[in-house]
């Protein structure tokens, strides 16, 4: 009879750093604490989760590739979404200040394709997390019937989650320059928009001629000029 090995998940809160302890000079220019916090915190939670039961399937599955996965795509899809709305609220406040019109401003406001791109970029820096991930599922599928003879199976898993958690502090590292990235990436239209001047021939074709002739009609009702005999005759003079 074949005695499993017991399934020990280890602590992860040393394999995340930054994630959990930011060190950094300023602060990223769209604020990502909350969502920082929200993924390190799920992430001790799945380990939590894993520990609190003694179900192989279940500790393989709490603390495998599709937990790990949805934590880190959730992260990245919030950053994109706040990195859009701090782009799309600059962009709205720059158009305001050169008064470009409603109609025109909706072309300069991000598109669903342009926002898509961000979530692509942003995650783009989750490569050997993903990586780990394929060496974490290869370690549980070697331990999810490893007896307590086969210690170094254990271990390996063990290993390939401490290891995962290191590739998403990366991951997330990578992400915070992205960030800083995608502002630069926006700036020569930002301040193309801020160039902005309305445009003067509609002035000068229009409003000038209409001008000179409400003036006209103003000087010949008040009796400072003759009018003439086509217009007196309409007018009654």
């Amino acid at each position: 009879m074949k005695l499993l090995m017991p399934l020990r998940v280890p602590e992860l809160a040393p394999s995340l750093g930054r994630i959990i302890v930011p060190r950094r000079q300023q602060p990223p220019w769209v604020p990502l604490d909350d969502i920082r916090e929200e993924l390190a915190t799920r992430v001790l939670e799945l380990g939590g989760e894993g520990r609190a039961t003694e179900a192989r399937a279940t500790v393989l599955e709490t603390t495998g590739r599709r937990a790990w996965a949805a934590a880190w795509d959730h992260a990245v899809r919030r950053a994109a979404n706040r990195v859009a709305e701090a782009l799309d609220a600059e962009i709205t406040r720059t158009a305001h200040s050169v008064r470009l019109p409603r109609r025109k401003l909706r072309r300069h406001l991000l598109t669903s394709a342009e926002k898509r791109a961000i979530v692509a970029r942003l995650g783009a820096g989750g490569g050997t997390f993903v990586a780990a991930l394929d060496e974490l599922d290869i370690a549980a599928s070697h331990v999810s019937d490893a007896s307590v003879l086969e210690k170094d199976a254990h271990a390996a898993w063990q290993d390939a989650l401490r290891t995962v958690a290191r590739r998403l502090e990366a991951a997330w590292l990578a992400l915070e320059t992205e960030v800083e990235e995608e502002r630069h990436r926006w700036t020569s239209e930002l301040e193309a928009l801020a160039t902005w001047r309305p445009r003067l021939w509609p002035v000068f074709v229009i409003w000038v001629p209409l001008a000179g002739v409400l003036i006209w009609l103003g000087l010949i009702l008040g009796g400072y000029v003759p009018a003439p005999a086509w217009l007196a005759a309409r007018l009654g003079f």
